[in-house]
């Protein structure tokens, strides 16, 4: 499988997540994204061993996107304070079926993860372990039914855009586990497009985008 890098030095890898692979091995068996990024960094500098690729942050298996990993551990462990501290910029593009309550705000719930249904639920603040989920929403276009979303993420939950979004009235167009009226086959609209944060070592912001595939839903922008 090509995975397209989109930046590279001796202690980061940021790449364009493919839809549909696991970020890392699960119970499927599937190929997933981890295992075939440290094969590829021990062909390409003929790497004896191990090879040491950490898992940051991750991606939902259907969702595609910029995604970075620490080639060190040096950055693996400056990257989790960073997102620790919430200085991780990480950006997102969704096509939601109606609208959000207004044209920009912050959305903010409490979640639960089942972990036997592998589903989330918005619960009240006082639920056992229940996690608070902050996200900042912005309109950029509506056609139709459909609106283009543009989301910062503030925290990192599991499956927490598609639970905000479904929960506020808009679940996310394809959304197979939350959305509505979602068919069989359809590829979930949402798509990690920005990374930014500062670089581990050197000190200087790093800034990476990504475009989503140009067909539908999203060629209607």
């Amino acid at each position: 499988m090509q995975i397209s890098v989109l930046y590279e030095d001796n202690h980061l890898l940021v790449v364009q997540k493919p839809i549909n692979i696991p970020v890392q091995k699960d119970n499927t068996g599937d190929k997933d994204l981890l295992t075939i990024l440290k094969h590829d960094l021990k062909i390409r500098y003929q790497k004896p061993g191990n090879v040491f690729l950490g898992l940051v942050h991750r991606l939902d298996r259907p969702v595609g996107g910029v995604m970075t990993f620490a080639k060190t551990s040096k950055a693996a462990s400056r990257l989790s304070d960073v997102i620790r501290r919430r200085a991780f910029d990480r950006r997102y593009l969704a096509v939601v079926r109606g609208a959000p309550p207004a044209s920009h705000g912050v959305m903010q719930h409490y979640l639960f993860k089942n972990q036997r249904e592998n589903k989330v639920y918005t619960v009240p603040d006082h639920y056992k372990n229940a996690k608070k989920a902050i996200l900042k929403y912005e309109m950029i276009s509506k056609i139709k039914d459909l609106s283009l979303l543009s989301i910062q993420l503030y925290t990192g939950r599991p499956h927490q855009i598609r639970v905000q979004l479904s929960t506020s009235g808009c679940p996310i167009y394809g959304d197979q586990k939350y959305g509505l009226k979602s068919h069989p086959g359809q590829q979930i609209a949402l798509w990690a497009n920005l990374l930014q944060f500062e670089h581990p070592t050197k000190k200087k912001m790093v800034k990476i985008e990504s475009l989503p595939p140009k067909e539908y839903p999203w060629n209607l922008w």
